[in-house]
């Protein structure tokens, strides 16, 4: 059995991509190179099972990205300044008012061990960053009702409040705020089902997170 070389697989990746696909795309990140006009802010998980682009069938540079654990992010305070991280809130910011975007995606995922972490409580010694992250989806906890019929497991169901937590704490910021209220902006929720490879949208008009389909794009696309 031989054991595979971490480093060396990402290595052989480089070589392939520019062997195989990089003529593909040659042109495209020709066109990049001048700057990007990206139409959505796409907030997700750390997760390395979440690929954003693969899941969205989108090209390079239609995505402005921003990953971190559990897909959070903290609420500003009134003065407009982060209540957590600076790089979660300069990405929103820059992308709000530089590049422009027209849609912020929160994405959560099934089995997030983010939120695995969120409902046992337990102290985390060795990772007292990672605690203390977490503090900005445990709001989603506490407010969850812990009886609802649902079949999905508790930390899924968690996922899923939680995505639409971080979509209000975005709207804390004044960026966010002026911009939606200019009409220039639209937040969605998404979660992605591992197992089944499908993406769920939160459908504002029942509260619920749906697979979208021919028959529902329209009216999600305007919700």
């Amino acid at each position: 059995l031989r054991i595979r070389d971490p480093m060396r697989h990402l290595l052989l990746g480089l070589i392939e991509f520019r062997e195989h696909n990089l003529p593909l795309y040659a042109e495209r990140f020709r066109e990049l190179s001048a700057g990007q006009e990206p139409d959505t802010l796409f907030i997700t998980c750390a997760d390395s099972r979440v690929a954003p682009n693969l899941l969205a069938s989108t090209e390079p540079g239609e995505l402005f990205t921003m990953r971190n654990v559990g897909n959070l992010m903290p609420p500003a305070h009134a003065d407009g300044i982060s209540s957590g991280d600076l790089s979660e809130a300069s990405a929103v910011e820059y992308a709000v008012t530089v590049l422009k975007v027209k849609n912020i995606i929160v994405c959560g995922h099934s089995n997030c061990g983010a939120m695995r972490a969120v409902i046992a409580g337990s102290h985390l010694d060795d990772a007292p960053n990672l605690e203390r992250w977490l503090d900005h989806a445990r709001p989603a906890w506490a407010r969850l009702p812990r009886k609802e019929v649902t079949d999905l497991e508790p930390h899924d169901r968690l996922s899923q409040e939680n995505v639409l937590l971080q979509l209000e704490h975005l709207e804390t910021y004044p960026a966010v705020r002026r911009a939606l209220a200019a009409g220039a902006l639209t937040l969605g929720g998404w979660w992605f089902d591992i197992a089944t490879g499908e993406v769920h949208v939160h459908d504002k008009a029942n509260g619920r997170f749906v697979v979208v389909d021919r028959e529902s794009l329209d009216r999600l696309a305007q919700s």
